[in-house]
């Protein structure tokens, strides 16, 4: 799988994103170890604290059907800047999803590859919590 196809997939999911507070529309697109993507976009609620990322949403959806084993996200909004994962989703991606590709896209079209570790040096994962 080409990482275009990804990021397409991601700004398709954009589409169906829920902002009516912040107006910020995000998609994101996971790929499967077996070639498999499981989209999300992100869900606002008017307690702010309960909004789900689009990355989230993807993730979990892909978990809730049994899938374990990932190899890319992408991410797509309307910002000029590259979209990257906020605290919360990296951590996430972290704890389900190991050291994977994060393909960051901007509205223009361009994109930068992350490594999951790049975006959330010296996570905080299980290891740390056998001690």
């Amino acid at each position: 799988m080409d990482n275009n196809t990804l990021i397409q997939k991601a700004v398709e999911a954009k589409k169906n994103a829920h902002p009516p507070y912040s107006n910020f529309h995000v998609g994101a697109a996971l790929l499967t170890e077996d070639d498999k993507i499981y989209t999300g976009c992100n869900v606002e609620n008017s307690t702010f604290g309960l909004t789900l990322c689009a990355e989230r949403t993807a993730i979990f959806k892909a978990m809730s059907e049994g899938e374990r084993k990932f190899k890319a996200i992408a991410i797509a909004s309307d910002s000029p800047d590259y979209i990257t994962p906020c605290g919360a989703c990296r951590q996430i991606i972290s704890d389900h999803c190991g050291e994977i590709d994060i393909i960051c896209t901007n509205a223009k079209g361009e994109y930068k590859i992350f490594k999951t570790s790049e975006l959330l040096p010296h996570a905080f994962g299980d290891k740390d919590l056998n001690k």
